[in-house]
């Protein structure tokens, strides 16, 4: 309990940096969007503000997942992180349908015959010193989000790059306004497209992953595989069934039925329980759940049930 607590307390940290630093960039793009008279930078500080939000979600999420177990959750409250990581990935979808439509309605307005401003110098400044700044915040809460393995601070990551993304688009496109004169201010709302279809790509990734999570799908085939391997090698194992495994948030669930001599003593068959107990938990980690259901070895049974798989060296 208190690893996980540790844990959580540095996810809040790195997000509640990232959160302060979200709130300053907002209100400077927005400010630097409207004086600079640029659709891509408004639609950026728009994108920063999502940042903003998400970082209270996370925040919120990760206060959950510190409560203990209780009577209505016995496996904790793990999955708050992984509703945190999904929330995390629609806000980074609503934004890019933001930006985009932002920026399309600039495009069809020159495709009229209409004039859009040029931007102005402060627009292209506010963009350098966000992708500084989230280059920055990227870095540093990717580091924690694979240290603490945790999808919701890494989505937050990405979160980040994806808005120094952003920021690399609209100081192209308002940079290339400036230098070229206004008859191509055009390249501002362009450039606001080709970001929001870019965070759409991130906001798909973080996503997919996450949903599968909520939805128990189990371990990918490799680990599963992982896991039979080890039931395989293990002395006293004479055969095995109904292997499960799925993510709770950064925690492993593992359940499996194990056949053993029906004539070795109890102690015994503990004991093999708990050497590949411990060969899981050394892969997926010390809070990983383990359920081991242990059984007297039944030759017509295992022949009945196809479902078995037996151990040749046992």
């Amino acid at each position: 309990m208190e690893r996980e607590l540790l844990r959580s307390q540095q996810a809040k940290k790195v997000t509640l940096v990232g959160f302060w630093a979200n709130a300053g960039l907002s209100l400077l793009k927005l400010v630097a969007g409207i004086l600079g008279r640029s659709n891509a930078m408004i639609a950026d500080g728009v994108h920063s503000l999502s940042d903003f939000l998400t970082d209270i979600i996370v925040i919120i999420g990760f206060k959950l997942t510190e409560k203990p177990e209780d009577h209505d959750h016995n496996y904790g409250h793990d999955k708050y992180e992984t509703l945190a990581t999904v929330m995390v990935s629609i806000a980074l979808l609503v934004a890019a349908i933001g930006i985009f439509k932002s920026g399309m309605g600039n495009i069809m307005k020159v495709v009229r015959g209409e004039t859009i401003h040029q931007p102005g110098v402060i627009a292209l400044a506010a963009a350098v010193i966000s992708i500084l700044v989230k280059e920055i915040l990227y870095r540093y809460t990717i580091k924690i989000g694979n240290e603490i393995n945790s999808g919701a601070v890494k989505a937050n990551a990405w979160h980040h790059r994806s808005d120094a993304f952003s920021s690399i688009g609209t100081m192209i496109g308002i940079g290339g306004a400036i230098v070229l004169g206004e008859k191509w201010a055009i390249l501002d709302p362009i450039a606001s497209l080709a970001v929001s279809v870019l965070i759409v790509k991130v906001a798909v990734e973080i996503f997919l992953p996450a949903i599968n999570e909520l939805l128990e799908t189990s371990l990918d085939p490799e680990e599963m595989e992982w896991v039979k391997n080890v039931l395989r090698k293990e002395a006293g194992v004479v055969g095995f069934h109904e292997v499960r495994a799925r993510k709770l948030g950064n925690k492993t669930a593992v359940e499996f039925h194990i056949m053993v001599d029906p004539l070795i003593n109890i102690t015994d068959a503990h004991d093999i329980s708990t050497d590949i107990e411990d060969t899981l938990k050394d892969k997926f980690g010390e809070n990983s759940i383990v359920t081991v259901h242990i059984e007297p070895y039944s030759e017509e049974e295992a022949q009945n049930g196809l479902h078995y798989e037996i151990n040749e060296k046992a």
